[in-house]
C-alpha cells in the first residue's frame, strides 16, 4: 500500500475530473474453485486498488461528488470468521489506513442509490467484468446486463489519470519486472530435452513466491509456440524443440511484469531458427529504437513489421515491397498480434474498460487481420509503461486457410513457406517506460540476441 494521501489524492482528482454525480466502485468477491469455501487466490478488482487501496472482499464504495462525500461499504468480521482467520483489523481500521472514515453496512449501498436515482442524479460506474458485479447492478440499479456498458465519463477520466504512471508506481512495476526478470533467467537455465514443460514452470513459480509475488497472468511455457497464448504444460521438451516463455510476477500491491523470451532445447539453435530468431529481434530493436514522447504505438508497430517482412525475404518466405505488403495486411501471416499494451495493476492494465477507450482514446480500432490485436495505437505520453513484444509464428491452419483463399499471394511464397510449417514461434518481451526525453526499459534485462540467450542457457 502507499500512503493515505496518495488515496486521498487520486480520488480528488477523479472527483474534479468527473464533476457531479456518484461514482460507484465495485470490489470483488471471493470466487469458489470447486465449491463456495475452496475459493480461488483472491484479487481485488484493480480499480478498487488504486482508488482505495485494500485487497480485501466484500467491498464496495461510492464517491459522491456533489456531497463530497467518500464512502467505504462493507462488514466487520463475525467470530466465526475470527476463528477460522485469526485476529483481523477491523474494516474502519482498514479504512483509516487510506483516509476513509465514512464506513457503511454493504447492505445500505442499495437505499444511497436508490435514493440517488429517485433524485434524478447521474450514478456512474465502470463496465462489469465478473458476474458478482452483474448482479450487483441489477439489484442496486435495477440494470440488465445488457444496459451496464459504463459510464464513459468516468472510463475516460480513469484512464487518463491510470495511463500516467507516476514515480511510486513505477518503482512498484520495476520491482515486479525484476522478479519477472529472475523467473525467465531460471527457465532459461533450466530447459532441455527430457523435461516436462511444467518442470520449466515450476521453476518459475519458486522464484515468484520466493520474491512474495503471484503470477501476474496464467503463465505460458510451451514447445507449441505458434499458439499465441497456451496454458498447457504437459508436453515433454524434445531435441530441437524451441521453447516459448511468456510469463510475469505480481507484487502485493498487485502491480505486475510481464516478460517473453524464447530459449532452444538444445545449447544452440540450429542455423534455421537462430536465421528467424535474428529476424524477430530486428523486429524488437527497431520498436525500441522508435520510442519516445508523441510518437503513435500503430507507427512503432508498423516499424516492426516492416522490419520482420525485410527479414523474411531474405528467407524467400516473402516478396515485394515491405511497406505495401504492411498496410495490405501480408505480414499477419507471420505477425498475427500486436507490439503490446498497456501495463500496470493490471498486465493488460484497464482492459476490463475496452481496448477503444485504454489504446485508442475512444477511436475505433481497425479491422484488418493482425493490426486489430494491436492493443495500444495512441501516441506515446511521459509516465506511459507498456510492453514491447514482437513475434514470428508459423501457425499451420493459418497457413492452410490463406494459401486456399491465394491470399497475398503478390507478397507470399507460400512454397517456401510450407518447409517451415513446424517451425513453431518465436517471441520475446520487454517493458518499458516513457520519459520526458525517450524511454527506458524497466527491470533487469534478459537476453535478447541469440547469442545471449545459448550463453545464458548454457
Amino acid at each position: 500500500m502507499f500512503s493515505k494521501e496518495t488515496y486521498i489524492s487520486r480520488r480528488h482528482k477523479l472527483m474534479a475530473t468527473v464533476g457531479s454525480g456518484l461514482l460507484l466502485f465495485l470490489g470483488n468477491d471471493e470466487q469458489g474453485l470447486n465449491y463456495e469455501d475452496n475459493t480461488f487466490r483472491y484479487r481485488q478488482d484493480s480499480t478498487m486498488l488504486y482508488y482505495f487501496g485494500l485487497p480485501y472482499a466484500g467491498l464496495a464504495a461510492i464517491l459522491d461528488i456533489d456531497e463530497g462525500r467518500e464512502i467505504l461499504f462493507g462488514d466487520e468480521l463475525t467470530i466465526d470468521s475470527i476463528v477460522w482467520m485469526g485476529t483481523q483489523p477491523t474494516l474502519a481500521e482498514r479504512a483509516d489506513r487510506v483516509g476513509i472514515s465514512d464506513i457503511r453496512p454493504l447492505a445500505s449501498i442499495a437505499d444511497y442509490l436508490t435514493a440517488a436515482r429517485e433524485a434524478g442524479r447521474p450514478i456512474h460506474f465502470l463496465p462489469p467484468y465478473r458476474a458478482e458485479h452483474r448482479l450487483k447492478l441489477m439489484d442496486w440499479l435495477g440494470l440488465m446486463p445488457s444496459h451496464q456498458q459504463g459510464s464513459i465519463p468516468m472510463i475516460r477520466a480513469i484512464v487518463d489519470q491510470r495511463n500516467h504512471k507516476t514515480a511510486e508506481e513505477i518503482a512498484e512495476i520495476e520491482r515486479a519486472c525484476d522478479v519477472t526478470a529472475d523467473m525467465h533467467l531460471a527457465a532459461m537455465r533450466t530447459v532441455r530435452p527430457g523435461l516436462h514443460e511444467y518442470d520449466i514452470v515450476a521453476e518459475m513459480l519458486h522464484v515468484a513466491h520466493k520474491a512474495n509475488c503471484e503470477e501476474s497472468f496464467a503463465t505460458i511455457a510451451t514447445v507449441n509456440g505458434q499458439t499465441l497464448h497456451n496454458h498447457y504444460h504437459g508436453n515433454i521438451i524434445k531435441p530441437g524443440d524451441l521453447f516459448l516463455i511468456d510469463a510475469g510476477a505480481e507484487l502485493p500491491s498487485g502491480y505486475c511484469g510481464d516478460m517473453s523470451s524464447t530459449v532452444p532445447a538444445d545449447p544452440t539453435f540450429t542455423p534455421r531458427q537462430r536465421a528467424v530468431y535474428e529476424i524477430q529481434n530486428a523486429m524488437h530493436m527497431a520498436a525500441v529504437e522508435a520510442l519516445r514522447p508523441g510518437i503513435a504505438y500503430m507507427d512503432v508497430y508498423d516499424i516492426s513489421a516492416v522490419a520482420m517482412v525485410e527479414g523474411m525475404k531474405e528467407l524467400g518466405l516473402m516478396k515485394g515491397d515491405a511497406r505495401e505488403a504492411v498496410a495490405a495486411g501480408a505480414h499477419a501471416l507471420f505477425y498475427p498480434h500486436g507490439l503490446g499494451h498497456m501495463m500496470g495493476l493490471d498486465v493488460h492494465d484497464m482492459e476490463n474498460f475496452g481496448e477503444r477507450w485504454v489504446g485508442y482514446a475512444g477511436k475505433e480500432k481497425s479491422t484488418q487481420f493482425g493490426r486489430k490485436s494491436q492493443r495500444l495505437a495512441i501516441p506515446l505520453e511521459p509516465g506511459f509503461v507498456f510492453t514491447v513484444e514482437p513475434g514470428v509464428y508459423f501457425i499451420p491452419e493459418l497457413i492452410d486457410l490463406w494459401q486456399k483463399e491465394r491470399r497475398f499471394e503478390e507478397f507470399i511464397n507460400y512454397g517456401v513457406v510450407d518447409t517451415y510449417r513446424d517451425f513453431g514461434g518465436i517471441r520475446n518481451e520487454e517493458d518499458w517506460l516513457i520519459t520526458d526525453d525517450g524511454a527506458r526499459r524497466l527491470g533487469k534485462r534478459i537476453p535478447l540476441t541469440p547469442d545471449e540467450v545459448e550463453a545464458e542457457h548454457c
